[in-house]
């Protein structure tokens, strides 16, 4: 029982002893080709030891540990803060032929041994001809004093191994080397402090060229002012090797650059000379020694080769390139002391160009003018296309006295430009209301807000509420229709040109603001449609969304003659988390009104008949945007159109009817009577005076021939015509028969003759004349039925006649036949006289 007691202390002992043994364990598994080494650092406690393995296969060493198995290896330290008594170097050997290189992933896990001060080392072997190539994309590197330190913790240290260990040099990141170049066998350090996670550069290594030089470092100095520092090879205890270390210079265009001996260590010479040998871009050569003074004030690459001589001490030379722009700076003085509220920006459009602006002497990329200030600027090789300049104008609508007060209103114009400034590209208005809302409208027509369906193409302002949204862009367009803006509180408005002249050559006032009373929408719109066309309305900051719990509204004037089709093209609703959209259409001359909610679907069409209003409100979204796009389409009333048609054309018709009776009454009245010529017919056998026709030529026809005259003619002696107006020539017995010639039956007064030719069926036959009264035309006074022989008797058709028996001596008045009479017209040939077929009246 006492040996089994002392069995079970003795355990408890050893368990208490491995337990203070393992204060602290990491399990390391090194890569292929990769040694990790736990490296005790020089004059520290040497309780602390690193073991490897567990239990009865634990190795402790009091000195360094070193791993270089590819297997999960456990490694115990018996102390808490092993970090202070131990590094960690993790090497990695690189070997590259003649064209490339092998194992080139060289970083290792960034969160390993991250409470230990690390080292990660790559060896790097080429060709015994070849050299070591080391390239550093941006940010590139910088040297420094082997005794400095880096600012992020990672400090790079470069190696020569040919004919001994030579230091090239200590580096940081964010520097000018791009490329370093090593002769033969190269080593690539990176210390990182402990604590600090591995961000180390994603250097590339590769085979170089052939070369004679130790090193060969590239260099590309950055644009604008800078000042670089470079050191030799083993910089503190000097350089004794004879070999040549080479630095190549990239200087941007139309920059200088200078050298300078910061300090320098003339090595005691066995043979030979230190020489500097400067190559300029145009190829010319300087030679120098380290007594002469280096090139100052040159232009373009250059490179500078250092050949040491074959030294007893060491060299030693820190030497500066400082790079500065050339040319002659454009000098512009800018006063804003007299400009109220106007401040100015400056910038660089484009960061690549070799543009350099300076304000008091101080290189910067933007320059800020501000309110009241007076600086000197300079620009150095700057284009047109280079800068951008704009401007800031802060205005405060207010009543001076307090309120009540008149309506105060400004015109915002571009002050003039300063000559030796770019172009003017923005100019922004900020117009503050301590109390109301701002009237925006524009003194060259009305706005137009710019949709992608019709975009603005010239100047353009984009309106937005002071710590709110967009409103949207608007121009002046000859087809705006927005005839003012209402903006609740604080506005800024950017004029911003189309193209490339920029805003300076803008002097007219370009828009209006009056400070009005404030309202409870944040933005209310006055709309005129187009009469031809679309109206677009969108909603503020289309195609995003509305700001929460905000509203708007569009007062649409409808001209009489119009109604308003609404149409909502595209329409975006959110899921609101507290309320509702609400979209309401209302009729301006009465209540009636319509709306729709976010859950609601929008008609294809709304008609207004008359001016209305458009409001939008938006609620608090949970998800999505509330966006809506309107337009408008004016249509003629065709009721309206319709009825005033018929009433023009009913006013029309009857001023014709009355025009057309008043015309036919004075007609009838001024009508002049028919040239009549009176026939006494006998009762018995009679013959009428010719045929109702007669042929086409007097050549052919005998009708100016006669056989007898039963009554004494009556003739116009004036004019020798018979007076039923037929022209008479001689007279000649009648020889021809007379057996044919009907009789006159006596039963009817009144006898017809047919139309046409003169020819009816029966032709010889004679038919009584119709009543005037069954003719086509309405029935016209009779001839007065007076005897020839009376005084009072006048027959006008006669008055042309040269036989004229009349007993008046009076003027005639010849009247024209009416259009009954001319269908008893006979025809004439083209040689004769026209005249009128007379009428034959009943004679007692």
């Amino acid at each position: 029982m006492g040996s089994c007691l002392l069995s079970v202390l003795t355990g408890l002992i050893l368990m208490q002893i491995q337990q203070n043994s393992e204060c602290y364990k990491i399990e390391v598994s090194p890569h292929p080709g990769t040694t990790v080494v736990f490296r005790r650092k020089g004059g520290q406690d040497l309780d602390c030891t690193a073991c490897r393995g567990v239990g009865s296969s634990v190795t402790c060493q009091n000195s360094d540990l070193k791993l270089d198995e590819s297997v999960l290896t456990t490694v115990n330290f018996n102390c808490s803060q092993p970090a202070d008594v131990f590094n960690v170097e993790v090497t990695q050997n690189i070997e590259c032929f003649e064209t490339r290189c092998k194992n080139i992933a060289i970083h290792p896990d960034s969160t390993r041994f991250l409470d230990f001060t690390r080292t990660f080392i790559w060896d790097v072997k080429v060709p015994l001809s070849n050299t070591v190539q080391l390239d550093f994309p941006a940010p590139a590197i910088r040297q420094i004093k082997p005794s400095e330190y880096c600012p992020n913790n990672h400090t790079y240290t470069i190696i020569s191994y040919r004919a001994g260990r030579t230091s090239i040099g200590t580096f940081c990141m964010n520097g000018t080397i791009s490329r370093i170049q090593v002769l033969y066998r190269g080593r690539v350090s990176l210390e990182v402090q402990k604590g600090t996670d591995l961000n180390p550069s994603d250097f590339k290594v590769s085979v170089g060229p052939e070369s004679k030089m130790l090193v060969e470092v590239d260099s590309k100095l950055p644009r604008g002012e800078s000042f670089e520092d470079f050191f030799t090879p083993e910089y503190t205890k000097g350089f004794l090797r004879d070999d040549q270390i080479k630095w190549n210079f990239a200087v941007e265009p139309s920059h200088n650059f200078s050298v300078k001996y910061l300090h320098k260590t003339e090595p005691e010479c066995q043979t030979g000379d230190v020489s500097i040998e400067y190559l300029f871009e145009d190829k010319s050569v300087l030679t120098k020694t380290l007594k002469d003074d280096p090139p100052a004030n040159k232009n373009g690459d250059f490179s500078m080769t250092l050949a040491n001589c074959q030294p007893k001490t060491g060299l030693a030379l820190n030497f500066e390139v400082s790079v500065f722009r050339g040319g002659t700076p454009k000098l512009c003085k800018v006063d804003l002391q007299n400009e109220e509220g106007l401040s100015l920006q400056v910038e660089k459009k484009n960061p690549m160009s070799y543009c350099e602006m300076k304000m008091n002497s101080l290189v910067q990329e933007k320059t800020v003018i501000h309110v009241g200030s007076k600086v000197e600027l300079s620009f150095l090789d700057c284009s047109a296309e280079d800068l951008m300049l704009m401007a800031t104008k802060t205005i405060v609508l207010d009543c001076p006295r307090g309120p009540p007060c008149d309506v105060r209103s400004t015109d915002l114009t571009i002050p003039a430009p300063v000559s030796c400034l770019p172009a003017l590209h923005q100019f922004t208005w900020l117009l503050r209301v301590p109390e109301g809302s701002i009237d925006l409208s524009s003194l060259q027509g009305n706005l137009h807000q710019s949709v992608p369906e019709k975009e603005c193409n010239q100047v353009t302002f984009l309106v937005s509420e002071i710590g709110g949204s967009n409103i949207g862009q608007f121009c002046s367009d000859g087809e705006g229709t927005i005839q003012k803006i209402q903006i609740k509180g604080n506005a800024s408005i950017t004029a911003m040109p189309k193209g490339a002249q920029g805003l300076s050559q803008e002097k007219r006032p370009l828009l209006k603001a009056i400070l009005n009373p404030e309202f409870s929408e944040n933005v209310v719109y006055s709309v005129s449609p187009l009469v031809m066309g679309s109206t677009y309305l969108p909603t503020p900051n289309w195609p995003d969304g509305m700001m929460p719990s905000t509203s708007v509204t569009w007062t649409v004037l409808v001209p009489s003659d119009y109604r308003a089709e609404i149409v909502f093209t595209n329409v975006s609703q959110p899921k609101c988390a507290s309320g509702h959209t609400v979209v309401k259409i209302q009729s301006a001359d009465s209540h009636e009104f319509q709306f729709w909610t976010e859950d609601q679907t929008f008609p294809s069409m709304v008609i207004q008949q008359q001016s209305f209003y458009l409001n939008m409100s938006n609620c608090e979204p949970k998800s999505g945007r509330f966006a809506v796009l309107s337009k408008i389409i004016l249509q003629r009333e065709t009721r309206k159109f319709l009825g005033i048609i018929l009433a023009v054309v009913g006013i029309l018709l009857l001023l014709l009817i009355v025009v057309l009776i008043v015309v036919c009454v004075i007609r009838k009245k001024k009508k002049p009577r028919a040239n009549r010529s009176s026939i006494f017919m006998p009762r018995g056998r009679s013959n009428l005076p010719g045929n109702a026709t007669f042929p086409k030529t007097r050549a052919d026809n005998e009708s100016h021939i006669y056989a007898s005259i039963e009554d004494q003619p009556v003739v116009d002696v004036n004019s020798g015509h018979w007076g039923n107006g037929h022209q008479v020539d001689t007279y000649r017995p009648y020889t021809g028969p007379t057996d044919s010639i009907p009789a006159v039956k006596e039963s009817s007064p009144e006898y017809t003759l047919d139309r046409g030719d003169g020819r009816s069926e029966d032709q010889d036959t004679y038919q009584p004349f119709l009543n005037p009264t069954s003719t086509f035309m309405p029935a016209r006074p009779r001839t007065p039925l007076i005897s020839v022989s009376s005084l009072r008797f006048e027959d006008r058709r006669m008055a042309q006649n040269e036989l004229n028996t009349f007993k008046s001596t009076g003027d005639i008045n010849p009247i024209r036949l009416s259009t009954d009479e001319s269908r008893f017209q006979p025809q004439l040939d083209s040689d004769s006289d026209s005249f009128h077929e007379p009428e034959y009246d009943e004679t007692q």
